[in-house]
C-alpha cells in the first residue's frame, strides 16, 4: 500500500518531465526510476530484431530543437516542453522561410491552447507542435530550424517483474513507457503499475504468479509476445493493460475480445460495486496493448480499466495532459479498484458443502446475534446477513466461484467472502481442490 495519499502522485511527478518514445535514454532512465520502487528486470533488444510482422527501429535521442526568428528569438523550444518536437524527427540545422515552416508546424485549431502529440517513428522527417494560438502569430521571414536528434542503431528496452506464487498460473498487469511528458495518458499507467507491483511483492503468500511489464506501446509488447508467448499462453488467467487512471473522472472498462473472461467478469463486479457508475468500452473501441494480448493468435484474457478512456478527453494526447488534469485521489482510486480486481482473483475459488441438506445455524454459532429480535434497530440488516449466508451455502455446489456466487447472491465479493471464511471455518464448507 502507498505510505500516504500522495506517495503515487509525487512517483508520476518525478517521471513526467522525461521524454520517452518508443526507444532512448528517456526509456531507460523511466525504468531506472521504476526499479528504485521495485526491483525490474530490464531488457535491450536491438535494432533490426524482428518480431512478427515488426523490426525493432533505430534508437532515437534528442539533446535539444528549436525554431528561432532573425532576432534570435526562440518561438519553439523542445527544452520548456518536450511535446514540441515530433518524435523521431530527423537532425536539422538550416534557415527556411515562414511558409516552408508552415508545412511542418502542428497545431489544433479548435484546441488553440493545447500543443499536440505527433509521432514519426517509421517515416524519416521533421517536425515541430505548437499551440495553435501561437502558430498565428508567425510572421513572414526566416527562420532557424535546429533539431540536434539522433538514429543510430540501438536497443529497445523494456522492464519485467515477476512475482513467483503457489501456482505457476499468472495474471500480467501491462503498461507503456513511450510517450513524453503527458501524465494520464502515460504516467499514471506506470505509477499505478508501479505501486501495484509494490504491493504485490509485499504480500507475503500470493496463490497466483504475476507477470508486471513496462514496455512502449504496441512494439513493446509484440516484442515481449515473441520471447515469451508459449508460456503466457500456457498460463495467464487475467490480464489487465493500466493506461489513463489518473484523472477524477467515470472509470472506464474495454472488455476483452471475447467479453467474457476471468478479468471480464472480474472487473465487471468490481466496478458494479465499488464505484457509482462507469461507461462501458467493446474491444471494437480498443487502442492500447489489448490490440496485441488479445489478437487471435495470442488470444490472452486481457480487459483494461481505466478512469477518461484514451482519445474521450480533450487534453489527451496534448500538453493539457498535465499534472493539473490528474489528481492523487484518481491515482488512488484507480490503484484501490485494481488492487480489489486482483484480491478477487487471489480469493476466486469453487466451494462444496460437507453437509447434507441445510446445516443448524444456531448449533454452528453461525446466527448474529440478536438476528430473531424485531426490536433490534440491525433487525432487517441482521436478517438479510443470515439469508445471504443461507444462499451462499446453497450455491456452493463445487460450479461457482467466488465471482458467480457474488454475482448470484447480489453482495460483493468481499462480503461473500467474509460469509465463505465463517464457513470454511466452522466447517460448513470445503474449498473444490
Amino acid at each position: 500500500m502507498p505510505n500516504n495519499d500522495r506517495e503515487i502522485f509525487n512517483f508520476l511527478k518525478d517521471i513526467f518531465p522525461i521524454c520517452r518514445s518508443i526507444t532512448g535514454q528517456g526509456n531507460r532512465e523511466t525504468l531506472k526510476k521504476i526499479n528504485e520502487q521495485v526491483p525490474i528486470k530490464i531488457y535491450e533488444e536491438k535494432t533490426g530484431y524482428r518480431a512478427y510482422d515488426w523490426k525493432v527501429p533505430q534508437e532515437w535521442n534528442v539533446k535539444d530543437a528549436y525554431v528561432a526568428d532573425e532576432n534570435g528569438n526562440k518561438i519553439i523550444d523542445f527544452k520548456k516542453n518536450n511535446l514540441h518536437l515530433v518524435s523521431y524527427s530527423i537532425n536539422l540545422n538550416q534557415v527556411i522561410d515562414e511558409t516552408e515552416l508552415q508545412k511542418h508546424i502542428y497545431s489544433i485549431e479548435n484546441n488553440p491552447d493545447a500543443i499536440p502529440y505527433i509521432t514519426s517513428y517509421y517515416k524519416k522527417t521533421w517536425g515541430f507542435c505548437m499551440r495553435d494560438k501561437d502558430r498565428k502569430k508567425i510572421k513572414k521571414g526566416k527562420y532557424h530550424v535546429f533539431i540536434d536528434a539522433e538514429h543510430k542503431d540501438g536497443s529497445l528496452s523494456y522492464g519485467e517483474l515477476i512475482l513467483p506464487g503457489r501456482e505457476k498460473k499468472e495474471v500480467l498487469l501491462s503498461t507503456y513507457i513511450c510517450h513524453p511528458s503527458m501524465a494520464n495518458n502515460e504516467c499514471s499507467g506506470i505509477a499505478v503499475t508501479t505501486f501495484l507491483a509494490k504491493w504485490l511483492q509485499s504480500l507475503k503468500d500470493r496463490k497466483y504468479t504475476y507477470r508486471i511489464v513496462f514496455a512502449p506501446e504496441t512494439i513493446g509488447p509484440i516484442v515481449y509476445l515473441s520471447k515469451n508467448i508459449k508460456q503466457m499462453q500456457d498460463n495467464t488467467i487475467a490480464g489487465f493493460v493500466i493506461t489513463c487512471v489518473g484523472d477524477n473522472n467515470k472509470y472506464s472498462f474495454l472488455s476483452s475480445r471475447h467479453e467474457n473472461t476471468l478479468a471480464d467478469k472480474v472487473a465487471r463486479h468490481v466496478l458494479n460495486n465499488f464505484t457509482q457508475s462507469y461507461n462501458t468500452y467493446s474491444f471494437l473501441q480498443r487502442g492500447s496493448d489489448e490490440r496485441q494480448y488479445c489478437h487471435p493468435l495470442v488470444d490472452l484474457p486481457v480487459v483494461s480499466i481505466m478512469r477518461s478512456k484514451y482519445g474521450t478527453y480533450p487534453e489527451y494526447h496534448t500538453s493539457l495532459d498535465d499534472l493539473n488534469f490528474i489528481s492523487p485521489e484518481g491515482l488512488n482510486g484507480s490503484y484501490n479498484i485494481l488492487q480489489k480486481c486482483i484480491q478477487l482473483i487471489e480469493n476466486n475459488e469453487s466451494y462444496i458443502n460437507n453437509i447434507t441438506c441445510e446445516p443448524k445455524l444456531t448449533e454452528r454459532g453461525l446466527h448474529p446475534k440478536g438476528w430473531e429480535s424485531r426490536h433490534t434497530g440491525d433487525h432487517k440488516k441482521l436478517r438479510q446477513k443470515v439469508l445471504d449466508m443461507v444462499n451462499v451455502i446453497a450455491y456452493s455446489d463445487g460450479d461457482h466461484d467466488l465471482v458467480s456466487l457474488s454475482e448470484k447472491i447480489k453482495i460483493n465479493f468481499e462480503e461473500c467472502l467474509e460469509h465463505i471464511n465463517l464457513l470454511v471455518e466452522k466447517k460448513v464448507l470445503t474449498i473444490k481442490k
